[in-house]
């Protein structure tokens, strides 16, 4: 069965077979690309991939950590996100470049030897090291298989990534809290230490006053010793005298005892001689006397100002030669005041009492002059010895007033120590309070958050986004548009003879092909919504743009071919190109956008989106359709009267030809 359509350039008439060929020529380019390119993560199974886990466990606090196998069992199993995975096979390295180079392998995932050392380098005393997993492709990889590789690889490298980070950051954050403890601990220390240092300060203050006295106590005890020294020079010179007085006064005493023994009568003057040994001796005692208790009072307090045990001992012993001697001395005082008395009253036939009684003063008055000798030795090693202490308790004075600058500036110092402490208390307690505390699940949950701080929401895991769709229809109408002008005539032939309009003669031409685009839009949207399963609501506006848009690409390429011929085709091929390189990324040279911006294409793109997503513009990419619908039919009619106008070129070719 033939249709009154014209075939381009052929005469033979269209049948019902060419026009289904047509119609079926987008839907069939529609429905290749959608099934081949849409939403390509859905059916990552077709992909083979191989894992080379070349890593070496490390051992942390006793335990095994194989991070490169735990990578190998996340790629394997995929994520919850990802409906499906690529087919990974677990292989060794040689394996993997055999099979990436005979085609089994789409893609090889190795895992390094140091892995598992460089992705727990951050714990404490490593050295940080980034971990690095190394992905390869063969040479001649599809065009979207490196992007997809690196998607899923990167996806499992960036969750094992913030599972370590979460490991660590969670030690961190516990870290803060038992850092916030021993702060805490060591103000409190901090707070001892400086109320230690302020008694102590306080102690080495009084230590200090203390020394002052005490030096100047050293100091009076140096004199005094001193002093002492001079008056027991004097005592032992007075001693030795009244040693010196006492043996003449025993010298005389037997002389006269002598003499009464032998003249049986007390001769004159014994009487007052007896009166002058009596009043000597009592002035030895006396003088002894005075000296016997201050003696006895430096043996007392020698040990407590003297380091000289053989001094003391000597100055002991002096004092109790000093006691004997005075009490010596009394004795030859008492014995002599007696005689003398006794002289006086009685006579002659007594002479011989008075003579036992001379002879036991003599006795007394020798006994008191050895005495009194050891006294004044005494008194002289004692004069030494105070003179001795005298020096020592100027050294002492000088040592203390020494040990007394010592303490002012030890004081000093502990007094900066506290003050110090004081301020180390303070400021460990600032920072105590600075440092944020957690529990285990605060820690755990803040470390999740910081590991991943920013997530993503409503991006799709289709790698051409919500525009594929819409760039694949348009393709499909705009080639079924190039398709149907291959098929039919853009301009009649018959224009030259038809006595019809120009603008009739093109619109029979673009009749059947507007028909054509029509059915095409609507065949293309029901392949779509069989692959994507839109809402019926969105769908129908695609619906409708879609028969739009084919009425639209058909009066496009209907001008096209009428104006140019046989290159008009050719412009509409690049036409396609053009929208399809401008479709697929935004990176693309500013000037093919704006140029890709102005072709019929261009509105029936945006309407399609309009329709399927939340983008506006529905109304001007259908306004836009209209407008290059109407300029294109302008320019058939043109190209139409253009024909009907005959040259005179195209009259001789049809002549006949002269005999």
């Amino acid at each position: 069965m033939t249709l009154h359509i014209e075939r381009a350039r052929s005469r033979r008439p269209i049948t019902w077979l060419t026009v289904v060929g047509v119609v079926l020529l987008p839907v069939l380019i529609g429905g290749i690309l959608v099934a081949a390119l849409y939403n390509p993560a859905e059916r990552l199974d077709s992909m083979s991939a191989a894992i080379v886990n070349e890593d070496e466990a490390v051992t942390i606090d006793g335990q095994a950590v194989p991070l490169g196998r735990q990578l190998s069992a996340g790629l394997v199993e995929g994520s919850d996100e990802v409906a499906s995975n690529l087919d990974w096979t677990i292989s060794n390295a040689d394996d993997a470049a055999g099979g990436l180079a005979n085609g089994t392998y789409q893609a090889v995932v190795t895992i390094p030897a140091n892995f598992s050392a460089a992705a727990t380098s951050t714990a404490p005393g490593g050295t940080p090291e980034q971990a690095l997993i190394e992905v390869s492709t063969p040479p001649d990889a599809k065009v979207v298989d490196d992007a997809i590789t690196a998607q899923v690889t990167a996806a499992a490298a960036s969750i094992m990534g913030s599972q370590l980070s979460q490991v660590y950051l969670e030690n961190v954050f516990l870290g803060f809290t038992t850092l916030g403890d021993q702060l805490g601990q060591a103000a409190s220390g901090a707070h001892e230490l400086a109320d230690g240092a302020t008694k102590a300060a306080d102690g080495a203050t009084a230590l200090a006053d203390g020394t002052v006295r005490l030096g100047d106590g050293a100091t009076g005890l140096a004199s005094g010793a001193s002093a002492l020294g001079s008056g027991l020079d004097t005592i032992a010179s007075g001693t030795r005298d009244a040693a010196s007085g006492a043996t003449q006064l025993a010298t005389g005493v037997y002389a006269g005892a002598d003499a009464l023994e032998a003249s049986g009568l007390v001769p004159d003057g014994v009487s007052g001689y007896a009166t002058d040994a009596a009043s000597a001796s009592a002035e030895a005692a006396r003088q002894i006397g005075a000296v016997a208790p201050t003696l006895g009072e430096l043996a007392t307090e020698c040990a407590t100002v003297s380091t000289d045990p053989a001094f003391c001992a000597e100055l002991t012993t002096a004092a109790a030669n000093t006691g004997a001697a005075a009490d010596s001395a009394v004795d030859a005082a008492t014995a002599a005041g007696y005689a003398s008395g006794a002289l006086t009253q009685f006579d002659t036939a007594g002479t011989a009492e008075f003579v036992t009684r001379f002879r036991t003063i003599g006795g007394s008055a020798s006994a008191l002059s050895g005495g009194l000798g050891q006294l004044a030795s005494g008194t002289e090693q004692s004069a030494d010895g105070a003179r001795r202490l005298g020096d020592g308790a100027a050294q002492l004075a000088g040592g203390i007033d020494e040990a007394g600058s010592g303490a002012t500036s030890l004081a000093s110092g502990v007094t900066t120590l506290a003050e110090g402490a004081a301020s180390l208390a303070d400021g460990l307690d600032q920072a105590s309070a600075a440092v944020p505390s957690y529990s285990d699940d605060e820690a755990t949950n803040l470390a999740t958050v910081v590991a991943d701080p920013v997530a993503t929401d409503g991006v799709g895991s289709s790698l051409f986004g919500a525009s594929a769709v819409p760039l694949l229809a348009t393709l499909a109408l705009w080639f079924g548009g190039v398709g149907t002008f291959i098929a039919l005539q853009a301009a009649s032939r018959r224009a030259l003879t038809s006595r019809a309009p120009s603008a009739l003669l093109a619109l029979r031409g673009l009749a059947p092909a507007a028909a054509l685009g029509a059915v095409q839009g609507l065949l293309v949207a029901g392949v779509v919504q069989l692959a994507a399963g839109y809402d019926w609501g969105a769908w129908s506006l695609f619906a409708g743009l879609c028969v739009v848009a084919g009425v639209a690409f058909a009066a496009v390429n209907q001008a096209l071919v009428a104006v140019f011929g046989g290159a008009g085709r050719w412009i509409a091929a690049l036409v396609g190109v053009l929208a399809v390189a401008t479709g697929i990324v935004s990176t693309v040279p500013g000037v093919l956008s704006q140029a890709a911006s102005l072709l019929p294409t261009a509105p029936a793109y945006n309407g399609m989106l309009a329709a399927l997503t939340e983008t506006g513009g529905m109304g001007a990419a259908v306004a836009g359709l209209l407008i290059w619908s109407g300029l294109a039919f302008v320019a058939t009619t043109v190209a139409v009267a253009g024909r009907r106008v005959a040259r005179q070129s195209d009259l001789l070719a049809v002549a006949p030809q002269p005999a």
